[in-house]
């Protein structure tokens, strides 16, 4: 008997000795994150860590667990810590369900309108009771159980959401525990009506010298602002996001670019998560207005935030195969396919169970199927000799025959965008999950960048030795075209010169005949000249070919005469007045 009361006793004294460590712990973990110091908070969690070793359920411990967390920009642990709470998460409607189930049952049997008809002193007989007791014991009850909850898990799992890009969830969450500290706040301020207040609640001067320093530091003013500040950043990335969603799915792809610019290249910065998916949303809409190096940029910058982005890899891969670029096609195809026998290897999709995924489990078997198929396809292409054809014009969003100028410019506008030296400037905008992947980031959108701008310069080059060669064969078209508009302008003049001396040559025989006809009418006497006239007076009625001749001094009118009837056949004449 005396040695089972003496166990008893050393097992109380055993676990007031751990209540007075773990409350020790929990203090001196509650000042050093008071401080907002890396090295002290990281202190205070090591001491929380060791509190939880002795008490795993204390909601004190895991609140300042998860402040810590918090403060240290380790979103991902408090994610993992109150995944239950995320709305979009699968267990979250069972565990609210059964916390409702839980507070109200708590609240029946802690809450007690009238006392126990078991009580000594106590008879059968109706008693009369206060209301404004009653309803401090209702309030009280109903707080009591907000507390039991914690309130705290709704505000730092909403922020912690909002930094990992889960803005739906972090809306909800941050909208929630706002509403339930605003009820709280509105219950303890009922609580304490009139009939409640007294003198002992309010210490005298000689009081507050000798009243203890409070356990927990007095939260600052300003975190119902950064709360709401939050939210209305938030609000605002959603609605814009909303926006170029509805610009995407309706064709009009210049609207969507810019809705998802002003959230990329905003002022104030966006979370890792969310940024990524506004690229590859981005991505999507430089595709389909036919910029194809805009979307390759896009997808290189979504994969440096998000190396296991199914999407970004499958449409960089249709990129690629559209200029028919075979060997880079292929080999983000490889690593797509790699991706895809990882995920059934560990039978779940990557990342962890809080992450919004676009695909799910059960679609993967087919689409690798498909996958392999397309790259033993892309294999014989490559082996029979396509990888040097390549599309430059659409990389570079030219037409076929575009002038020099028009390359230069489009040529001058894509190297100051997509420069190496400036690949890593979207980092700046983007607030990372976690700082120790800044370097893994960097490294992965500059070398992404690097391969972009050799690409273009050799699109470059190839585009420019096609218009040097188009400009040359121009020229010799043009010499061709000059040569021959010169021979034929030489026909022209010969031609030319032979009807001008057959013009002259038919003028002189005309001159040689006239002088002939001049001739013969000076040795004929002039009777015969009047009887031939009136011969042929009276043969002119039967003979209509008959010419008269007249006195004419025209040369030109003889020789379109002697023309037109010809110098090898006789003229019939009719001799009259002719004279020189």
């Amino acid at each position: 008997m005396a040695v089972s009361s003496q166990s008893s006793i050393d097992k109380k004294n055993w676990w007031l000795t751990n209540r007075k460590i773990v409350d020790k712990y929990v203090k001196d973990a509650r000042t050093l994150i008071a401080t907002q110091e890396h090295r002290e908070v990281s202190a205070a969690l090591n001491l929380i860590d060791a509190a939880l070793a002795l008490s795993p359920r204390l909601e004190q411990a895991l609140e300042l667990k998860a402040r810590a967390l918090l403060c240290l920009r380790r979103f991902k642990d408090v994610a993992d810590m109150l995944q239950d709470y995320i709305p979009s998460f699968k267990i979250a409607g069972e565990d609210s369900t059964g916390s409702d189930g839980s507070s109200q049952q708590l609240s029946k049997d802690r809450v007690k309108l009238l006392g126990s008809s078991e009580s000594p002193g106590c008879d059968s007989t109706f008693k009369c009771f206060s209301v404004s007791d009653l309803k401090k014991k209702v309030l009280a009850g109903l707080c009591k159980n907000c507390n039991k909850e914690g309130q705290w898990r709704y505000l730092i799992l909403g922020q912690a959401c909002c930094h990992l890009g889960l803005m739906e969830d972090a809306m909800v969450l941050l909208q929630t525990g706002k509403r339930l500290a605003t009820a709280a706040f509105r219950r303890e301020s009922i609580c304490r009506s009139e009939d409640s207040f007294s003198l002992s609640d309010f210490p005298f001067s000689s009081d507050i010298s000798t009243t203890n320093p409070p356990n927990t530091p007095p939260r600052a003013l300003s975190d119902s602002e950064t709360i709401t500040n939050l939210l209305s950043h938030i609000k605002l990335l959603i609605r814009r996001r909303t926006a170029a969603l509805a610009a995407l799915d309706a064709g009009l792809y210049a609207e969507a670019i810019r809705h998802f610019s002003k959230i990329v290249d905003g002022r104030r910065g966006a979370p890792q998560g969310f940024l990524a998916e506004c690229y590859m949303y981005r991505a999507s809409a430089y595709r389909s207005a036919g910029r194809i190096a805009e979307s390759i940029a896009d997808c290189n910058r979504t994969l440096a935030l998000n190396p296991s982005c199914i999407q970004a890899l499958e449409t960089r891969a249709l990129l690629f195969e559209s200029i028919r670029c075979l060997p880079d096609c292929l080999h983000d195809l490889e690593h797509l396919k790699l991706l895809y026998n990882t995920i059934l290897r560990d039978r779940k999709l990557p990342g962890p169970a809080w992450k919004r995924q676009n695909m799910r489990y059960r679609e993967i078997p087919g689409k690798l199927c498909a996958l392999t198929v397309k790259i033993q396809e892309l294999k014989q292409r490559v082996a029979s000799g396509e990888t040097g054809n390549v599309d430059y014009y659409s990389l570079i969003g030219l037409r076929r025959g575009c002038s020099r100028s028009e390359l230069d410019r489009a040529h001058l506008l894509l190297c100051l965008r997509h420069k190496p030296d400036k690949a890593t400037n979207f980092i700046e905008r983007c607030e990372l999950a976690d700082d120790r992947d800044i370097d893994s980031v960097r490294d992965k959108a500059k070398m992404s960048a690097l391969l972009l701008y050799r690409m273009l310069q050799k699109g470059y080059s190839s585009i420019t030795a096609t218009i040097a060669d188009e400009e040359a064969a121009e020229k010799q078209r043009k010499k061709a075209a000059a040569a021959l508009q010169a021979a034929q302008a030489a026909a022209i003049q010969v031609q030319q010169q032979q009807q001008q001396q057959q013009q002259q040559q038919q003028a002189q025989e005309c001159l040689l005949e006239m002088e002939l006809i001049k001739a013969a009418t000076k040795t004929q006497s002039k009777p015969l000249k009047t009887e031939q006239i009136t011969a042929s007076d009276t043969k002119s009625s039967n003979d209509k070919s008959t010419y008269q001749g007249v006195f004419c001094r025209d040369l030109a009118a003889v020789g379109n005469l002697l023309s037109q009837v010809g110098l090898n056949r006789p003229l019939p004449v009719k001799y009259e007045a002719l004279s020189c």
